[in-house]
């Protein structure tokens, strides 16, 4: 694991201390030891993590005769048998490093290598006679790379800082990835908030020469071809099997390793499948609030009861907020999932026990596990009745309830009136958005709706939906998150925590073989009536106590309705309703007063979109404003000891 990153420039030459420069700005990523190489218009450099070969595992590294060089992020998890398989043809391996067999592949199978890699990453190839540069990303977007294009000129960094330290590359925002980010909170791919840089997409390679560009996508989940099981006893098997093996190959470290357990399903199952095949104690880490409705460390006790693991827990208070121009920096764009908070303090606790903690990362995806999920399908029932009735639901219910108070039973049926409404993929969209262009379109300065012109946001969701092949509606809604949510929101949270604090993050869940099992069941194996994840619970009934797997989902929420009503009322309108406030270039500030007003008389609750107008200030100030920052001290718990 480690921070990557490099340029090309097929006119000249590539200054040496430009790379320099790019690796210190994200030493937190590899504090252990830093690898420079420059040659011929080409610049390679990256600040390695050591987890497999400390010794002799630095970066970049060259097959036999040096024409061919490689930097990773991540880790190959199959890398041994493909070791074998590499001697066998004939290549002579010189260190026992997971990354060395990418160039090596890359001699035999050229730019197909990446479908025989099981594992997570993001790495860059330099081939010295071709002079063309590859770029590739793991199936699900694991591990991040940003990306520029500028004529000759090609940049690429496993974090936005480390190119942003090149003065070529201009700190401008990218309008429609900024009204991306008030409708989801996060910015989804391949678009980046700063105009001019791309994100290259999940499961996919680009390649870069003299004569241009192209990208493909070499991976995809298929949910229509069925699994050639027969009993309900073999599925819970297999899938049993699955997840024990995807663990077992996530155990391969020369440094100490657990498991963040927040007590729900998927952790709670990856920490019974380390337990069972690891000799010593499973060392545990949770999070939790003081607010019981957000807390979940009984849960995670219960798993660390029944499985004797060294436990350790942090509990998150107000003033956790304090970190927020840190979290800008490291995320580089505007972020505002709440649970990016206690990630952070969760990958800061972890970092005092141990290098690598795996997690439950892609359960839900997989296996139907969000709310949202069953919501959707319950408001679906209603799609016989034709569309252009369902489209007059909303004005109906308005008149029905006229003059009731905004906190009834009026505002709720009013919600479900406009769902009711929509299409199946407005209505999904309409779950994981923030700000609706169709809702809260008013509340946008005018000025910035020009520059967007008629692009709604909401599409991001709509081109994945209507793309997918998912024979349900239960997988459409799962293809739709994996190719959206997951690399968008949920991975780049967790990456982004645990690398600050330098700690690798590895996800059992997002296996490929196991991702390709789940997409291949039945959709009523995973979401029916109520209850979603329903294979999976049964397959792990007896493994794990009935009550984790009986629970309701929580989530990893925060209490940002309570801290903006008490501890931390004064803070969104301190930032956000000052004079020359970064946000008033997008949001109107009499809206934002709004919010704030209603959001104070429990009116409405608008704490995530407060939450979303605040990352977007703080970054602007922190990112696009800030001068050069080339290492995080806001915290001061980062290691910075450089190669």
């Amino acid at each position: 694991m480690c921070g990557i990153v490099g340029k090309v420039d097929f006119r000249t030459s590539v200054e040496r201390s430009l790379i320099e420069r790019m690796c210190a700005a994200m030493e937190h990523r590899g504090p252990d030891s830093r690898g420079v190489w420059c040659d011929d218009g080409v610049g390679f450099g990256m600040q390695r993590l050591a987890i497999i070969d400390v010794v002799g595992g630095d970066q970049p590294i060259f097959n036999e005769d040096r024409t061919v060089a490689v930097v990773m992020n991540g880790e190959i998890y199959n890398y041994r048998e493909l070791r074998s398989e590499l001697r066998a043809r004939g290549h002579v391996l010189s260190t026992q490093s997971d990354t060395e067999v990418l160039v090596h592949l890359y001699e035999d199978y050229g730019d197909s290598l990446v479908d025989r890699l099981r594992g997570m990453f993001a790495f860059a190839i330099w081939d010295v006679r071709r002079h063309r540069l590859l770029l590739a990303r793991d199936r699900v977007g694991k591990k991040p790379l940003f990306v520029v294009r500028r004529g000759t000129k090609v940049w690429f960094g496993s974090e936005l800082m480390a190119l942003l330290q090149d003065p070529e590359i201009a700190r401008v925002p990218n309008p429609a990835a900024i009204a991306a980010y008030l409708a989801y909170q996060y910015v989804p791919n391949p678009m980046c908030a700063l105009a001019g840089v791309e994100k290259l997409p999940p499961a996919s390679i680009m390649t870069i020469d003299k004569e241009g560009a192209s990208t493909r996508r070499y991976w995809t989940l298929d949910y229509r071809e069925p699994a050639n099981l027969a009993a309900r006893q073999e599925v819970e098997a297999r899938l049993r099997d699955l997840i024990w093996e995807a663990t077992r190959i996530r155990l391969v470290s020369e440094v100490p390793l657990g498991a963040f357990l927040s007590g729900g399903i998927d952790s709670s199952a990856v920490v019974a499948a380390m337990a069972d095949q690891t000799a010593g104690q499973v060392k545990t880490f949770s999070i939790g609030f003081s607010d019981a409705d957000f807390d979940e460390l009984h849960y995670a006790r219960l798993i660390a009861e029944r499985f004797s693991t060294d436990h350790h827990e942090f509990v998150v208070e107000p003033h956790a907020l304090e970190i927020m121009p840190s979290l800008a920096r490291h995320y580089g764009e505007p972020f505002a999932d709440p649970s990016a908070i206690p990630s952070f303090y969760l990958a800061k606790l972890t970092s005092n026990h141990v290098t690598v903690a795996l997690n439950g990362d892609g359960g839900d995806e997989s296996f139907a596990g969000y709310q949202r999920y069953i919501s959707n399908e319950r408001a679906a029932r209603l799609n016989w009745v034709p569309q252009r009735l369902r489209r007059l639901a909303p004005a109906l219910v308005e008149r029905v309830f006229a003059g009731e108070d905004t906190t009834s039973l009026a505002a709720r049926a009013s919600r479900l009136g406009q769902l009711w409404a929509m299409d199946p993929y407005e209505r999904y969209g309409h779950w994981m958005s923030a700000f609706q262009s169709s809702r809260h379109r008013d509340m946008l300065q005018p000025d910035f709706i020009a520059t967007i012109e008629d692009w709604r946001p909401e599409e991001v969701i709509g081109e994945v939906w209507r793309r997918s092949d998912a024979p349900s509606r239960v997988d459409r809604m799962l293809d739709t998150d994996v190719k959206t949510y997951l690399p968008g929101d949920l991975l780049v949270k967790m990456d982004t925590a645990t690398m600050a604090y330098s700690v690798e993050g590895r996800s059992p869940f997002l296996d490929h073989h196991l991702m390709e099992f789940a997409a291949s069941l039945p959709a009523r194996f995973k979401l029916h009536g109520m209850s979603g994840k329903v294979m999976l619970k049964s397959a792990l009934r007896g493994v794990l106590p009935d009550e984790v797997l009986d629970r309701s989902k929580m989530g990893f929420g925060v209490p940002l309705a309570r801290w903006f009503r008490k501890e931390l009322r004064h803070l969104p309108g301190t930032l956000l309703l000052q004079q020359d406030a970064r946000v008033h270039t997008y949001v109107k500030p009499t809206a934002i007063q709004k919010m704030i007003d209603e959001h104070h008389t429990e009116a409405a609750d608008h704490s995530l979109r407060l939450w979303v107008l605040l990352q977007l200030e703080v970054w602007h100030r922190a990112v696009v404003e800030a001068p050069v920052i080339t290492s995080e001290v806001n915290s001061g718990l980062v290691r910075t000891q450089g190669g």
